[in-house]
């Protein structure tokens, strides 16, 4: 199994910045893996929001 890492870069992360939905996903040997937003769904709405309380992102900030 190839490692995925490229010599001082170390791990290559795929980000899709959707109009709808985002996800950031990397590789774990020939694996794709999506890393999870705060809520636990691998799809995170694609959403930014400023409040009183700072910045809030996804599904917290659809609200």
């Amino acid at each position: 199994m190839a490692d995925e890492r490229v010599a001082g870069i170390g791990r290559v992360v795929g980000i899709d910045l959707g109009t709808t939905n985002s996800l950031v996903a990397f590789m774990d040997g020939e694996t794709p893996v999506v890393i999870p937003g705060e809520d636990g769904e691998r799809l995170v709405p694609s959403v930014v929001a400023w409040t009183d309380d700072g910045i809030v992102v996804g599904n917290a900030a659809r609200g």
